[in-house]
C-alpha cells in the first residue's frame, strides 16, 4: 500500500487551514494552490499581477524545497487567474522559473481567495 503524507509548511500548523501545504503519495508531491501573499501573512504583495505571480512562484518554490523537491522537478501546473486578460503578464514572470516548462493548464476564475490575481498549484516528483 502506498503511504500518504499530509505536509504543512512550518508556522502554518496552527492556522486552522482546511488544506495541507502539500500531500506526498509515493514519489509524487501535490501542492495546494499558492497565492502571492507575503510569507507568514494573508497580505498579498503590492504591484499587480507581475508581482503577485513572482511571489506566488517564490511561495511555491519554498514549499517544494521544504519537502524535498524543486522547480526543475515540477511536471504539471494549473494556473487560476482572476482576469484571463492578465494571462500574458503572468506568463512573462511564470516562464522565468522553468528551464523546461512543465505541462500546464490556465483558466480564468470569477474570484480567488484573498482577492488574489493569481493562484498556482503544481505536481512535482520527489526522491523516494
Amino acid at each position: 500500500m502506498t503511504r500518504v503524507q499530509y505536509l504543512n509548511m512550518p508556522g502554518t500548523e496552527d492556522l486552522g487551514l482546511p488544506f495541507s501545504s502539500a500531500v506526498r503519495v509515493g514519489n509524487t508531491l501535490y501542492l495546494s494552490g499558492n497565492l502571492g501573499n507575503v510569507p507568514g501573512s494573508n497580505d498579498l504583495v503590492i504591484g499587480g499581477i507581475r508581482e503577485e505571480t513572482r511571489q506566488t512562484m517564490e511561495n511555491m518554490k519554498a514549499v517544494l524545497e521544504q519537502f524535498g523537491s524543486s522547480m526543475d522537478r515540477v511536471v504539471k501546473c494549473t494556473v487560476f487567474l482572476a482576469d484571463i486578460g492578465e494571462w500574458g503578464a503572468m506568463n512573462e514572470v511564470y516562464r522565468t522559473y522553468f528551464s523546461k516548462p512543465p505541462a500546464r493548464s490556465a483558466l480564468g476564475a470569477s474570484g480567488l481567495a484573498l482577492n488574489a490575481r493569481v493562484e498556482i498549484e503544481c505536481i512535482a516528483t520527489i526522491d523516494g
